[in-house]
């Protein structure tokens, strides 16, 4: 097929939206189809208030129109519900054309954190953006059950996967590298943008024996290393040197509230660490019964236990999550034009834009 992709969020913003979006796409391709991604690198943008890593493209409709009718897509998915996702939903919506949507950030909780907006307001913007959507793809059970309870339709699973390449227990130690030789065992690592919404000072907040480490960049970074002076902040790193990041921590604790699944999650259990977690959305779907990691509301408890377990049984679960059944499931959830219908839908397209070229 020729599918169009949509996002706000795109390279070199490093998240797991993006990481997920940039895997299936390549894995899709690599199953033979065309992919056309419409991102915010390819207009004018300005930066996101809070936050001007991410960048915002507005008045971006007129030429998302012409790549749409440039490229005739059999099928179009929404990732975002940004300014790019806001003029993709309307065009469809305005040309009839179907199309599906995804919930990769706990929208209404991450504005609700930022600015003085109730999160029942979020939710009502969020089920405006997804009503006309044939299908929206989420990443947990759990996702899908809150969701439905808030009144939303049509939600089918898309699940992840993990690079079991990249994220191995072979990898060499690295904090030694980075000025670590002394740091006291076990080490206790975070990954991700240290944001608000990361809930990091929750992990940074407990008591436990050895050394907190924080691997990410963002806009609270700067407050809780003033905060925390005792933890080690190594910024962003990327590739291997991440994934050594992950293999060199005894456990990862992951504070979230906020993320819907939590890549992170299966890049630490690829290389045997094992994840401690709160019960919220992501963890609860994934960590349950897989002796690969401990979720308790007591975060504490929850990271002394991870040490007790075996690493080797951390990765064998991890070995469960492809990108290829990934790539496979979201085209699956699909919407694409009825072969009879598609041809005469763009030949109309065609027909309608050479009209209102004359006229102008």
């Amino acid at each position: 097929m020729r599918i169009v992709l949509a996002t706000d969020a795109w390279e070199p913003q490093v998240n797991g939206v993006v990481r997920t979006l940039t895997r299936t796409i390549a894995e899709c391709q690599a199953m033979g189809h065309e992919m056309e991604v419409i991102h915010p690198g390819q207009f004018k943008t300005i930066p996101c208030p809070t936050y001007p890593e991410i960048r915002l493209a507005l008045g971006a409709e007129e030429e998302i129109r012409e790549r749409l009718r440039a490229f005739e897509p059999e099928a179009v998915h929404i990732a975002t519900e940004g300014p790019i996702g806001i003029a993709t939903r309307r065009i469809c919506v305005e040309w009839k054309l179907p199309f599906t949507t995804s919930y990769h950030t706990k929208f209404p909780e991450y504005v609700s954190a930022r600015f003085p907006i109730p999160v029942q307001v979020g939710y009502a913007y969020m089920k405006w953006f997804h009503k006309p959507s044939g299908r929206l793809m989420v990443a947990t059970p759990t996702l899908r059950d809150e969701l439905e309870s808030h009144g939303f339709k049509n939600v089918s699973p898309w699940t992840r996967g993990v690079d079991t390449e990249l994220f191995n227990p072979a990898l060499e130690p690295i904090y030694a590298e980075l000025g670590g030789a002394d740091w006291p065992r076990p080490f206790w690592l975070n990954v991700g943008r240290v944001a608000v919404e990361k809930n990091i000072e929750a992990f940074l907040k407990l008591d436990l024996p050895g050394t907190k480490i924080v691997v990410g960049d963002g806009p609270a970074r700067a407050d809780l290393e003033a905060a925390y002076p005792d933890a080690k902040f190594l910024g962003a790193r990327f590739g291997e040197e991440l994934a050594r990041c992950f293999r060199d921590a005894d456990v990862f604790v992951f504070p979230s509230w906020t993320d819907t699944f939590g890549l992170v999650i299966l890049e630490a259990m690829a290389t045997g660490t094992p994840v401690a977690a709160y019960p919220a959305h992501g963890p609860i779907d994934i960590i349950p019964g897989s002796n690969a990691g401990v979720i308790d509301d007591d975060l504490q408890k929850a990271c002394m236990a991870c040490l007790d377990l075996d690493r080797a049984t951390v990765r064998a679960y991890a070995e469960r999550f492809s990108w290829r059944a990934c790539a496979e499931e979201f085209v699956q959830n699909l919407k694409p034009y009825p072969e009879a219908e598609k041809t005469r839908f763009w030949r109309r397209l065609r027909r309608l834009a050479r009209t209102r070229r004359r006229a102008a």
